[in-house]
C-alpha cells in the first residue's frame, strides 16, 4: 500500500513585498502640494479629510469615525475638539486651524451633513462612514500623486506630521505626548523617532 506523503501548504506572509516600519511623516512642501493639487482639483471632501488628519493628529480608526457634532456647535466649527480615543478611552484634544475649519465647512454644506451625520460617509451602501482601508487608499492615491512612494507613506504619516514639525521647533516631548494622546511617553519617543536616553533627559528638563 502506498503511503500519501503529507506537504503542507506555505503561509504566504502578509508583509510579503512591502516595506514595514515606521512610516514618515510629511513635510511642509509635502504637504502644500497635496492641499493645492485638491484645492485646484475642487476635492472638497479630500480637502477636508487631509486638512481634519493633519490638525487631528487622530488614528485611522478616529478620524473615520468623526461625527458633526464632534467638531461645531450646530454648524459652526469649533477652534478645537475633544475626541474619546477608540485604542485607549482616553480623551484627546486637538487644534481646528482657520483653513481647516474653511474646508470642513465647505464639505459639509455640499454634502448637507446634520449634527448625528459622520463627516466621511462610505459610498458603500453596507457602510455609514469610510472604512480605514478606504482611507488607507486614499492617503496613498495623495502621496502618489506629489511623486512619493505609496508604500512608504501611510495613515500614520499624517498622524504624525503635525507632531514631528511642532517637536523640531520646541523639543518638548510632554506637549507632543499630550497632542498624540499617548499613555506612554515610550510611544511618543517611538512616533518620533529618537533616542530613548535623549527622550527621557528632555522630558526631565521640561517639568514644571
Amino acid at each position: 500500500m502506498d503511503l500519501l506523503t503529507y506537504s503542507p501548504q506555505r503561509r504566504v506572509p502578509w508583509n510579503k513585498g512591502n516595506l514595514i516600519g515606521q512610516k514618515p511623516p510629511l513635510k511642509l512642501k509635502e504637504i502644500w502640494a497635496i492641499r493645492i493639487r485638491l484645492q485646484l482639483a475642487k476635492h472638497m471632501r479630500d480637502l477636508a479629510l487631509f486638512n481634519l488628519a493633519i490638525d487631528s493628529k487622530l488614528r485611522a480608526c478616529d478620524l473615520v469615525r468623526l461625527k458633526l457634532r464632534d467638531i461645531a456647535h450646530g454648524k459652526r466649527i469649533a477652534p478645537r475638539a475633544i475626541v474619546m480615543q477608540q485604542k485607549t478611552q482616553q480623551p484627546v484634544q486637538f487644534e481646528i486651524t482657520e483653513q481647516t475649519r474653511e474646508a470642513v465647512a465647505n464639505w459639509i454644506q455640499h454634502a448637507n451633513l446634520g449634527s448625528e451625520d459622520y463627516l466621511f460617509k462610505s459610498r458603500f451602501h453596507h457602510s455609514s462612514h469610510l472604512s480605514t482601508r478606504q482611507y488607507a487608499r486614499i492617503v496613498a492615491s495623495w502621496v502618489s500623486q506629489i511623486g512619493l512612494d505609496p508604500t512608504r507613506y501611510g495613515t500614520h504619516s499624517l498622524r504624525r506630521t503635525k507632531v514631528s514639525l511642532i517637536y523640531r521647533r520646541t523639543k518638548n516631548l510632554r506637549a507632543i505626548q499630550l497632542l498624540l494622546g499617548h499613555t506612554k511617553l515610550e510611544s511618543t519617543v517611538r512616533y518620533l523617532g529618537i533616542e530613548v536616553d535623549d527622550a527621557l533627559e528632555m522630558a526631565e528638563q521640561t517639568e514644571v
